[in-house]
């Protein structure tokens, strides 16, 4: 909790704050106060207003616990919005008040390929998904000395984090913070897909696996591209509605489709497969009908899902000689720095529409009616307020 005299009173030192803590797989979490240490060299400490749960938070809490990225206790949290609250040594793009969006995807900008138009890899820093990237050490503390770890470069579900500087984006002051805090994970993988992965262009078609915020954001992507038909498929018929507002202009429901296969049907709407097809749930078979359900000769398959099993993909490799293609996307293709102040723009210029996908809110303490409501399905997006 933040010192009444503000950060200047702050900076430099150890601020103690609440946390929501999980000390084991699928558990409750619980809110604690923690110690949360200032920022070293190229590190921002950043003061979170609002955070969002998305389902990698869900896959990672539910790991067995003998897997190798399941680490207890930790702080989850990676979809957040934030006031910079102070900065280490040779942090020059951010200072203090600044308005931020910290994300999993690191843009060092400076190693090749930061620097290669060809893709959003990052290799300038280590990947510890559940330490600092440069000194492999944590910032969080429980208040009795114990290491609390963190989650994914981000750690949001705690009032104040602490975040490598190459994870950190300024976005400007004008966008109202809940709606910024959609850009930092699910909203800006979707679009990117999209636009930047897909590149859907004007009369395509295009099939979706999976309609929760990720598969709804590659609609609004795919609909201002003006695709001609946007294929919903889902096992919960509630979403056809919802993902109406999306751009989506067909439903599939794979319970009923009989004695048919999805990418039968697929194929059957679309005169021979979809142009571009996206996987947004993170099953391989899901992947394989994803590719089974595209056009042969210059189908798209584009996985967006994580499989925490990492499981093999079967393709049959005549289909690729044949010219159908599949490629994975983290955060959709985007280099965050300079990516998401473009998102940012294209919403305050309404261009991009980021309306319905908060469907809920809660207060910071009632977080686990947030966990409740995604893995229920009842909740697209579930915005946490850090404060009443």
């Amino acid at each position: 909790m933040e010192n009444e005299n503000g950060s200047a009173k702050t900076t430099g030192k150890v601020i103690r704050c609440k946390a929501a803590v999980c000390r084991s797989p699928g558990t409750a979490l619980v809110i604690e106060e923690i110690e949360v240490d200032p920022p070293k060299a190229y590190e921002v400490r950043i003061k979170i207003l609002c955070t969002s749960l998305c389902h990698s938070d869900i896959s990672f809490w539910k790991l067995n616990i003998q897997h190798p990225f399941a680490v207890f206790p930790r702080i989850f949290g990676h979809e957040a919005v934030g006031v910079v609250e102070s900065v280490g040594e040779n942090v020059e793009e951010v200072k203090e008040g600044d308005l931020v969006l910290p994300v999993f995807q690191p843009h060092c900008g400076d190693c090749r390929d930061c620097k290669s138009p060809k893709s959003n890899a990052c290799r300038g820093l280590p990947k510890l998904y559940d330490k600092m990237p440069r000194d492999g050490t944590s910032r969080f503390r429980s208040i009795n000395g114990e290491v609390v770890h963190h989650f994914l470069f981000v750690s949001s579900f705690a009032e104040y984090t602490v975040v490598d500087a190459a994870h950190v984006v300024k976005i400007q002051p004008d966008i109202p913070v809940e709606k910024a805090c959609l850009l930092s994970c699910g909203v800006s993988t979707g679009v990117g897909a999209a636009w930047k992965v897909a590149d859907v262009e004007e009369g395509s078609t295009v099939a979706i696996f999976g309609l929760g915020a990720v598969g709804l954001a590659v609609a609004e992507g795919a609909r201002s591209r003006r695709a001609s038909k946007i294929i919903g498929v889902d096992l919960n018929p509630e979403k056809f509605e919802i993902g109406k507002k999306f751009g989506i202009t067909d439903f599939i429901n794979p319970t009923a489709c009989g004695n048919k296969k999805v990418s039968e049907v697929i194929k059957e709407m679309t005169d021979g497969g979809a142009d571009y097809c996206f996987e947004c749930v993170g099953l391989t078979s899901l992947m394989e009908e994803a590719f089974n359900s595209n056009r042969g000769g210059w189908g798209k398959t584009v996985i967006l899902g994580v499989d925490v099993n990492s499981l093999s993909l079967p393709l049959n490799p005549h289909e690729l000689l044949q010219g159908r293609s599949v490629t994975g996307s983290l955060f959709g293709g985007l280099k965050p720095k300079s990516d998401i102040p473009f998102l940012v723009e294209k919403y305050l210029h309404q261009e991009l529409n980021l309306e319905g996908f908060v469907t809920h809110e809660v207060s910071f303490q009632d977080i686990n009616k947030a966990f409740e409501l995604l893995v229920q399905g009842k909740t697209i997006r579930c915005i946490i307020w850090m404060e009443n």
